[in-house]
């Protein structure tokens, strides 16, 4: 299991759920680091009691002074970062009349401007350093929509645009310098476990593959996009719902 051997990694949002998972699967995968951002550092002493390789920060991504700070720290510290993992977000769902400008203002900044100041930070590192991936955490609701969720789908459908823009210009000067999106469907995260399952029920009845899916099949589609095996795949938005959206 060395698909990420020797790779110095980042992955935002990374003490819990899909980001806890993604950071987990590139330590066995042999990762030389794995740098887990987050807002709470509590888990961070479990992870890097499992994982020599995982190393906790705690990182604001909206903050742009907070994002550089980093990018100086894990570049003196490491030397480079080979794989970025954008997955910090947050959700504030409201109808649209009742959706307050706050609300909007606190998922944009973590969803899309995080996205943003993340990749700022560290694509021109990999470009001089000629690769490198970025991989960002869309969302089926990002390409199709949903009630109640203009400020969510809004950053997931900004992240698909991003990756598209930046997978032509990463690769600009002869750059091998991969961008790339997973568009998770309905997970089973700790989140989801608290909707009861008559709300999860018909959710799972129009999934073909007749299931949520789980934390290791998100971890498993981002591992491949950020190792070699997925070399000449860039600009590319890889579903993960169990064929929910036909």
């Amino acid at each position: 299991m060395d698909r990420m051997k020797d790779k110095v990694c980042v992955v935002t949002g990374g003490a819990r759920g899909i980001g806890r998972g993604i950071a987990e699967t590139f330590a066995r995968e042999g990762a030389a680091r794995v740098w887990v951002l987050d807002m709470n550092p509590a888990d961070f002493p479990e992870l890097e009691k499992a994982y020599p390789a995982i190393k906790g920060a705690v990182v604001n991504v909206a903050d742009a002074k907070a994002v550089e700070d980093f990018a100086a720290r894990a570049k003196a510290e490491s030397g480079r970062v080979d794989a970025l993992v954008n997955n910090a977000g947050i959700t504030k769902d409201a109808l649209i009349h009742k959706m307050s400008e706050s609300d909007w203002d606190a998922v944009i900044n973590v969803n899309l401007k995080g996205v943003f100041l993340m990749t700022r930070a560290f694509a021109p590192m990999m470009m001089e350093a000629g690769s490198g991936t970025v991989v960002s955490i869309s969302s089926v609701v990002g390409l199709d929509g949903n009630i109640g969720q203009s400020n969510y789908a809004a950053t997931k459908g900004g992240v698909v645009a991003m990756t598209k823009g930046w997978a032509k210009e990463f690769a600009r000067k002869g750059a091998k310098v991969r961008a790339n999106a997973v568009s998770p469907g309905y997970t089973r995260t700790p989140m989801i476990e608290s909707v009861p399952e008559k709300v999860l029920e018909p959710i799972i009845a129009k999934t073909p593959l007749g299931r949520l899916g789980e934390i290791q099949d998100i971890a498993n589609a981002v591992l491949f996009l950020s190792c070699d095996e997925s070399s000449f795949v860039t600009g590319q938005v890889l579903r993960v719902d169990g064929g929910l959206v036909l």
